[in-house]
């Protein structure tokens, strides 16, 4: 018995032990946020104070020390990410994963994101190199301090265990600037529905394709800048099949701030003051973007002491861990917001190539050719040959059997305007610290890639909206599809003049609304920016229930939270009745009366959207394959819209089966199929099932949340989380119907100014500042984000006081 009990007791011990140096080394990296500490390189002492959310918002004398500041708070929450990163946007994950990103290296390098950087620094404002360079003194300063992985992240230990160790390199400006390219990648707008409708082309006729990819309805749904116009709508895009494989390589490049499986948008609008409670102008801003842990976003606040020529900062929002300044927020004279414009400035060209050569106007011209060479951790260099033509790299040269096109092409080229030096970072600190109308419109005029939407308001009372991006004029056709590159008819002859892109200052009806909806006629504006916007169903909702609060009264901050909340889907008014006719289920009682909203305890969008996904399965998996099949969103509302009004349409036949389905044949399936699964799933009761059962958040670890290791994704992962809204609602939590419910985008911050008292203004991440598991502000923001909630955009008390001396 004694024997027995010294054993346990070692062993006790030995657990003890154990716990207590997996929590040291889990806290080894958490950032120091009390006392002092020194930064080299500053000119005087820069106070960081921490709220309750961890928020830091950081106090100094000179625009060097601000930056300076920022990255090393960066590098306290998000090294790991910032270095990650910057192996994305180089092409380089190979370093830290191994064999398992070459593809998504191989894609990048291919691109050339970093060699457009190199060629983007010394064109940008010698303000602008300042400020990168600064920020990159305030990282470097963090990692000279904390020279052991362990102090890191625990990121670096884990992947320590694996035999990778890696000793990160200095911080470069080189390192923010590439990040721009990451983000317009997954911004890169209508892409993946030029590869879809190739998809598409494969197996249907090029009129059944049309019908796949509805026009916007004009008749319908608000565009954000407004004018009507009789000219032509587009004519049917002419689409190559065959370039499925090319999509599934391009597919392959990590998502940085997009969502697997669609679902990215935002949402924006703001209301004059005349219509609010307050007599100033209120800004609203929830970009819809793929969901990671941590955040896409960390907030911070950059105030300088005195502001003035020497430091003209005093801007509050989201900023992007590796980038310094704020990308979205307010200064102590206006406030803006974007959401993606979606413009087409993406083309693929089918090229005629041989080793060396490529074909234009009936002469062969030499290819542009370069050696990358990409080192893979725990294997032998990969060496890859890069060939480029006037059209941009050829992107098929990723794949191992190249491809085989139309009229004798045989390869694929990308020209995209995200590859073409710019000046965005620019654009970026001018917006910080406009003061004014033209000041904000003047910011905007390098803003490059993405494209955006950017709402506007000012103390002074002023609202307004600005597009932006460069978007290119062709010499002809549209844009829409692959074309042949070999005969010169569809090449880039210029860009819209950035004077000429569409804008609005104080429209008559007090309000602007950006929806990732159309901007404007194209039979209107002469020149079509692109033909591939959401079909306007949020932006229809948010207009109505402006028109609806405007009416009750003036609108205040908490109005336009419940606005950012609404989870509301017009379509339920084309789906429900379909569906009543044809149900006799036990569940049909829960459709009656059922108003469209998608609380996380509703058991009508349970069953509404089983249903829905169900009857896009059945009606479209047949003859689709690959990336022409429906996710589901505001396109498939139209296009099913459409077909349930004919119910003979060809569509609605299951060609797997040798009896000839309509329309009801189909609704009754996808009743039957819905009520199968919920049934399994959620029990037999149809009134005890609930939407968050289904929908549900898991917080993922943006690199490790998915490498297939349970002890490592416990570790790193949270949730996950019921929650409400749904794909294309206001509280747009979207998911993808090939795959399930689960959330893949997610409205990734909520945003509320006012103009009148930027005390009363509130935001709300959907994770938290920290990039460290196990912190206490890892995911701390989720709760309140999943009930619509929101925290203080300036919390007058400061939780934890740190001071950074030279």
């Amino acid at each position: 018995m004694k024997i027995l009990v010294r054993a346990l007791v070692v062993l006790g011990v030995l657990v003890l032990v154990a716990a207590l140096v997996v929590v040291w080394t889990v806290r080894q990296p958490f950032p120091q946020v009390d006392g002092e500490v020194a930064l080299p390189g500053l000119s005087a002492e820069v106070t960081v104070r921490r709220d309750a959310a961890g928020v830091p918002h950081i106090y100094a004398d000179t625009s060097a020390d601000l930056f300076a500041a920022q990255g090393y708070v960066h590098a306290q929450d998000r090294f790991w990410e910032m270095d990650v990163r910057r192996h994305t946007t180089a092409g380089r994950l190979s370093e830290l994963f191994g064999e398992a990103t070459l593809t998504e290296d191989r894609v990048i390098r291919t691109m050339g994101w970093r060699r457009v950087a190199e060629q983007e620094l010394p064109l940008l404002d010698p303000r602008t190199r300042a400020y990168l360079d600064a920020y990159a003194t305030g990282v470097n300063a963090w990692l000279a301090q904390h020279d052991d992985a362990r102090e890191r992240a625990l990121e670096y230990v884990v992947l320590g265990l694996t035999g990778v160790t890696t000793e990160p390199e200095p911080w470069t400006a080189l390192d923010s600037l590439a990040w721009l390219k990451a983000m317009a990648w997954d911004l890169r707008t209508n892409l993946p529905d030029e590869l879809a409708r190739s998809a598409a082309a494969d197996t249907l006729p090029p009129e059944r394709v049309a019908q796949l990819y509805p026009e916007y309805p004009f008749d319908r749904h608000p565009t954000i800048v407004e004018g009507t116009g009789d000219g032509p709508g587009p004519g049917p895009a002419v689409v190559p099949a065959g370039l499925g494989e090319l999509g599934d390589a391009l597919d392959a490049v990590p998502a940085t701030i997009g969502a697997e499986g669609g679902g990215i948008g935002s949402n924006s609008w703001v209301i004059a003051g005349e219509h609010t409670a307050s007599g100033r102008p209120l800004l609203a801003n929830d970009p819809h973007l793929g969901s990671s842990l941590p955040s896409v976003w960390h907030q911070v606040g950059l105030h300088c002491r005195v502001v003035g020529e020497a430091c003209p900062f005093d801007v509050t929002g989201f900023s992007f861990s590796g980038l310094p300044g704020v990308v979205i927020g307010h200064n102590d004279r206006i406030a803006w917001g974007f959401t993606n414009l979606g413009p087409d400035v993406m083309d693929l060209s089918l090229e005629r190539v041989d080793d060396t050569t490529y074909e234009r106007l009936g002469a062969r011209v030499p290819l542009d050719t370069r050696v990358e060479r990409i080192e893979v951790a725990g294997g032998e260099p990969v060496e890859l040959t890069v060939r480029s033509t006037d059209a941009g790299p050829i992107v098929s040269d990723v794949l191992a059997d190249g491809v085989a096109g139309p009229d004798g092409s045989n390869a694929v080229a990308l020209r995209w305007t995200a590859l073409e030096p710019g000046r965005t970072a620019d654009s970026l600190f001018a917006l910080n610290t406009a003061r004014d109308w033209p000041q904000f419109r003047e910011a905007l005029r390098t803003f490059d890639v993405p494209g955006q939407n950017v709402v506007y308001a000012d103390v002074d009372g002023n609202i307004g909206y600005q597009a932006t991006g460069r978007v290119p004029i062709r010499a002809s056709g549209d844009g829409r599809a692959p074309a042949p590159g070999w005969t010169g008819a569809h090449a880039w002859t210029g860009s819209i003049p950035y004077d000429a892109m569409p804008y609005v200052l104080n429209p008559p009806e007090g309000y602007v609304v950006t929806a990732n909806n159309a901007v404007v006629d194209p039979a209107a504006y002469g020149t079509a920016l692109t033909y591939d916007w959401s079909r306007g169903y949020r932006a229809q909702r948010i207009r109505d229930l402006l028109d609806t609060e405007i009416a009750r009264g003036p609108v205040d901050v908490a109005t336009m939270g419940r606005v950012q909340f609404d989870s509301r889907v017009a379509f339920a008014d084309d789906l429900v009745p379909a569906v009543a006719r044809v149900d006799d289920s036990p569940a049909a009682d829960l459709l009656r009366g059922w108003d469209g909203t998608h609380g996380a305890d509703s058991a009508p969008a349970a069953y509404a959207e089983a249903v829905w996904r169900h009857l896009l399965l059945r009606t479209f998996d047949d003859e689709l394959t690959g990336d022409a099949r429906p996710g589901g969103g505001d396109r498939w509302f139209e296009v099913v819209r459409a077909l349930l009004t004919t119910p003979e349409d060809p569509f609605w036949d299951d060609v797997t089966t040798p009896a000839r389905e309509t329309r009801d044949d189909m609704l009754r399936a996808a009743v039957a199929d819905a009520n199968a699964e919920l049934t399994e799933r959620l029990g037999a009761d149809p009134q005890s099932w609930r939407w968050g059962d289904l929908h549900r958040l898991e917080l993922t670890h943006a690199t490790l949340g998915t490498s297939g290791v349970a002890p490592i994704e416990w570790l790193f992962n949270r949730g996950p989380y019921p929650v409400g809204g749904t794909r294309d609602a206001v509280d747009a939590t979207s998911w993808n119907a090939q795959v399930g419910y689960e959330v893949t985008a997610v409205p990734s911050m909520r945003m509320i100014v006012d103009l009148a008292d930027p005390g009363a203004s509130r935001w709300v991440d959907h994770t938290g500042v920290s990039g460290h598991a196990f912190h206490e502000h890892y995911a701390d923001q989720t709760g309140t984000w999943s009930r619509g909630e929101t925290l203080p955009m300036h919390d007058p008390t400061a939780r934890h006081t740190l001071v950074l001396r030279r």
